[in-house]
């Protein structure tokens, strides 16, 4: 018993010093991630994207709001912002139910941003380098290469299963005496 309490001890206390270095190492990087923020590269990141996202959204007109959250979405994603992308991960699925024919089934432009925010491409994998860095590791940023490589064929397969799978999947037939969703009194 002497022995596991020991051992229980030692665990916790390495895990105190590991915290606390992980938390050290995450504001280092979560700061640099807001100065690029506040300094405008999240906005060149969507400009960068608009026109891949133009190709996977077809559906969502030019102007429409729902493709600027996406945009804002994909590009604060990239940047390893997660709290700053859900918002606009939200933002833009609400606006994507806006232009959805059949409310309350997923539409491929739904299902799509799903699936690219499930691969989430990482420029910046601030929260692996900062658990390299806590662990010790003697170069912790050596892993933006394999890490972008990797979820770039992330993303690329994300994309091309919800393309190719998206004609198995209709959405419901509507029966004919049930009101649309943009008819008055229909379904809200």
């Amino acid at each position: 018993m002497a022995e596991v309490t020991a051992a229980a001890l030692e665990s916790a206390g390495r895990a105190v010093t590991f915290a606390v270095a992980l938390a050290g190492v995450l504001a280092l990087w979560l700061g640099l991630m807001k100065v690029a923020e506040e300094a405008g590269l999240v906005r060149l990141l969507a400009r960068a994207f608009r026109p891949v996202l133009r190709r996977l959204f077809p559906s969502v007109p030019v102007d429409h709001p729902a493709l600027g959250a996406i945009v804002m979405n994909v590009a604060a994603n990239a940047l390893g912002l997660g709290n700053a992308a859900t918002p606009f991960g939200l933002e833009a699925m609400r606006r994507l139910e806006e232009l959805n024919p059949h409310r309350g089934t997923a539409s491929d432009a739904q299902a799509m941003l799903v699936a690219i925010n499930t691969a989430s491409v990482q420029i910046v994998p601030a929260s692996v380098i900062a658990l390299r860095a806590a662990a010790g590791s003697a170069a912790p940023a050596e892993i933006l290469g394999p890490t972008l490589l990797a979820s770039l064929c992330g993303v690329t397969a994300a994309a091309l299963s919800a393309r190719l799978l998206a004609p198995l999947f209709p959405p419901p037939a509507r029966p004919a005496d049930a009101p649309s969703a943009d008819a008055p009194g229909g379904p809200a």
